[in-house]
């Protein structure tokens, strides 16, 4: 490294350590540092005499060293700045003036005419090539923010990137077509990838709020399947008692017709012909009873069309339509769908006549365990009455 350069590193780290507004998250130390870096990079791969690298390397240290007087026109300040130095070490003029020319190429929309020119504008973009690009071009991002130039949301930096990337970037030396324009792809392809990410999101959440909109509300939808399941469950109840019930009395007549009556037909036995007649009374009623607690009631199973027109019809219960043709029932479904007041029409029908039915079921089956419960009383009294009085040897037990 020649002498003026060491000087020129010194000064330039001092001036953009002290000087620098701490606003400048990007354009600071570090990112003057990658570029110095990157133009040794593509100058070990060129076959330039030592003063033209020396001035390459010279014009990598002060491109940025304008932004210590602020934003506006920075690539001049950054030449008059380092004519002071060069003019103060003695540099020659024509290499002043060959080391501003490159400065001035790191202009964002300049096109570049000489290789030198080439080399320092691959240098100072050479960051899109980097695995670092996410985190450097956050710096950016926030370094706009902070001076107020700019203030982009994720999504339209994003955008901006994609749009340098494709519109306004490209690398000029052959070197960085070929070692970096992979890792800019690369960063590239990310950053689409992530567009489209963000896109298949926006949307599924378009539909998710389309479909919320135009959908039951979630309380709605919560009342009517707990309603409607504490139906089934009460109606699965109803079923389970009468069906006990319906057996015990099954059980008792099988006993009283197997053990009581064949013994009957003594005449020694004839005071047991009454408590006898009344226990199976009583059990039969009750079966009875069960039985029709738990007899189906099917309806016609037809409708017309004007019944899904006015909405008259309930299209949830299978006694509605079991006799109905499957492309009449797939068109009355599809009109209740449509419309989703007649869901709902439809659903409180449904959880109405389930109530009606359970409201039968429980009534009946009441008066089955009332019927049944004074059917053993007062056939136990018979029969204590029996034995009592009229029993063969008239025996208190």
């Amino acid at each position: 490294m020649s002498e003026i350069i060491e000087k020129a590193e010194t000064f330039v780290s001092g001036l953009l350590q002290n000087k620098l507004d701490p606003k400048f998250l990007y354009h600071n130390l570090r990112h003057t540092q990658r570029v110095v870096k990157s133009t040794k990079e593509l100058l070990n791969n060129y076959t330039l005499d030592n003063s033209a690298k020396e001035r390459l390397v010279l014009a990598a240290w002060f491109h940025d060293t304008g932004y210590t007087q602020g934003v506006t026109d920075h690539e001049e300040n950054s030449c008059a700045i380092a004519k002071e130095f060069l003019a103060e070490h003695h540099y020659d003029s024509s290499g002043i003036e060959a080391i501003c020319q490159d400065i001035m190429a790191t202009k964002r929309y300049h096109e570049p005419d000489t290789i030198t020119e080439e080399i320092i504008r691959d240098a100072d973009s050479s960051h899109f090539a980097q695995r670092s690009y996410w985190e450097t071009t956050d710096f950016l991002k926030d370094e706009l923010d902070a001076l107020g130039i700019a203030h982009y949301s994720p999504k339209e930096w994003r955008d901006e990137n994609i749009k340098m990337f494709r519109n306004e970037h490209r690398f000029y030396t052959e070197y960085a077509l070929e070692n970096w324009q992979e890792g800019k792809e690369k960063n590239l392809k990310q950053l689409v990838k992530e567009k489209k990410a963000e896109k298949e999101i926006a949307k599924k959440e378009a539909l998710k709020a389309k479909y919320k909109s135009e959908s039951p509300d979630r309380s709605v939808q919560t009342l009517y399947r707990v309603t409607l399941k504490n139906h089934l469950k009460l109606s699965d109840i109803a079923d389970t008692k009468a069906n006990i019930l319906l057996s015990v009395n099954a059980i008792i007549i099988s006993l009283v017709l197997a053990n009581l009556i064949p013994k009957l037909d003594n005449p020694s036995n004839t005071y047991l012909i009454y408590p006898t007649l009344i226990f199976i009374v009583f059990s039969v009623v009750s079966m009875v009873l069960s039985i029709l607690a738990t007899r189906p009631n099917v309806t016609s199973g037809k409708f017309t069309k004007q019944d899904v027109t006015e909405q008259k019809v309930n299209l949830l219960f299978f006694g509605n339509f079991h006799k109905m043709s499957l492309n009449d029932y797939e068109w009355a479904l599809q009109e209740l769908v449509k419309d989703k007041d007649y869901v709902y029409s439809s659903l409180t029908k449904d959880l109405y006549f389930l109530g009606l039915v359970l409201n039968k079921k429980y009534k009946i089956l009441r008066l089955t365990y009332n019927i049944f419960m004074i059917g053993m009383i007062i056939s136990v009294i018979a029969f204590g009455i029996a034995f009592r009085y009229f029993g063969p040897d008239r025996m208190q037990f």
